[in-house]
């Protein structure tokens, strides 16, 4: 089951607290490119991105967050902005005056030498202040040297910089936190937020929102499968609020697999679903043939799953989860099942499609494309 955290107000929607988990992504382009940061946030927005995140690398980069968010908002959208900060405390104050989330890595975010509360501390305040929240996030590839002498390049060095810096924000009254501990791989990544996850309960921490992916995850299907794996256990475990999906290709490619990872952990539901088996000898048509004929034909439905099954033994309880089913039931016979109920019966295959439409369309279901 999801855990309940803390609601996270970032401009108009909520990490946490029992919303939705929402799905972000984050821009190619410098920031020092207004237009092309315009038009790609613009582009994710339209995709289905619920936040969009932006490099700033330098101070410079961070007053211009001023125009682009101006121009975004102009452009009719409203999703929140994140700043992403690396080496620049100076960088990431001037990010909170112009957008709703600032990411900052422990790793990296004071030099060496620097006490933590000292550069930290003010920070918290200003965020704090203007109402802005702030990611701690810890990259597996990215710990301050004094972290890694001690713990080393570990799932426990990145849980104990993250505590590092929560112990500023609790000092300071702040909860308006989310934590994401990320890893090229998934192992480390799952590793890494179960005992982050583990080390809040024991704590007696508030339980704060968690932002997951698998960084570096690469493109194609290595991408897919790597953020599939590593997000989706975390899902399954009832840890996360908030999810990117990394990629090496066009950012908006990433929405579509994020809602599809929500949609298969059972978090949300933006598409119709389909549920096939994968045929075998008992099989009574041609499965392939016919499943990509009931996706070509009811897709549009967004709320439904249907389920494609080749025959009577595995239909009926598989396909338990799905509001219809299309079981083989004899040669050239078909069995339109709602639930686990038939309610069509050896109906013959060439009127299948056109009797499972009718069933839709009589159970109130059915929208025009």
């Amino acid at each position: 089951m999801r855990e309940k955290s803390v609601a996270v107000r970032i401009g108009n929607a909520v990490v946490g607290g029992g919303a939705p988990v929402l799905v972000q992504s984050m821009t190619t382009t410098s920031p020092k490119d207004v237009e092309g940061s315009v038009k790609q946030i613009v582009e994710l927005a339209q995709a289905g991105c619920e936040l969009a995140r932006i490099t700033v690398p330098t101070l410079a980069d961070a007053e211009k967050l001023k125009e682009i968010v101006a121009k975004v908002r102009a452009a009719g959208v409203e999703i929140p902005l994140s700043a992403d900060i690396h080496f620049q405390p100076k960088a990431a104050f001037e990010a909170l005056k112009w957008v709703e989330k600032v990411r900052i890595n422990p790793g990296n975010f004071v030099s060496a030498g620097q006490n933590i509360e000292d550069v930290f501390s003010p920070f918290v305040r200003e965020a704090k202040k203007l109402g802005r929240a702030v990611r701690i996030g810890v990259n597996h590839g990215s710990l301050s040297a004094r972290i890694l002498a001690k713990f080393g390049n570990t799932p426990l060095g990145m849980v104990e910089s993250a505590l590092e810096f929560l112990a500023i924000c609790e000092a300071e009254n702040f909860d308006q936190i989310v934590f994401s501990l990320k890893a090229s791989r998934p192992l480390e990544m799952v590793q890494a937020n179960r005992l982050m996850a583990e080390r809040l309960r024991e704590g007696g921490h508030k339980p704060y929102p968690f932002h997951l992916g698998v960084t570096e995850a690469g493109e194609g299907e290595d991408g897919r499968i790597k953020s599939a794996v590593g997000i989706g256990a975390l899902l399954i475990d009832g840890i996360g609020d908030t999810i990117r999906v990394s990629l090496t290709e066009n950012p908006v490619n990433e929405i579509p697999v994020a809602f599809a990872l929500l949609q298969a952990a059972g978090l949300r539901k933006t598409k119709a679903e389909f549920i096939s088996c994968p045929g075998c000898g008992r099989t009574l048509f041609e499965l392939q043939i016919v499943t990509r004929e009931v996706k070509n034909r009811f897709s549009h439905l967004k709320n439904l799953s249907i389920a494609v099954m080749g025959c009577i033994v595995n239909g009926p309880g598989e396909m338990a989860g799905a509001d219809f089913g299309y079981v083989g039931a004899g040669n050239g016979k078909i069995t339109l099942y709602e639930g686990t109920e038939p309610v069509k019966k050896y109906i013959p295959q060439e009127e299948a499609l056109d009797e499972l439409e009718k069933l839709i369309k009589e159970r109130g279901k059915w929208i025009e494309k």
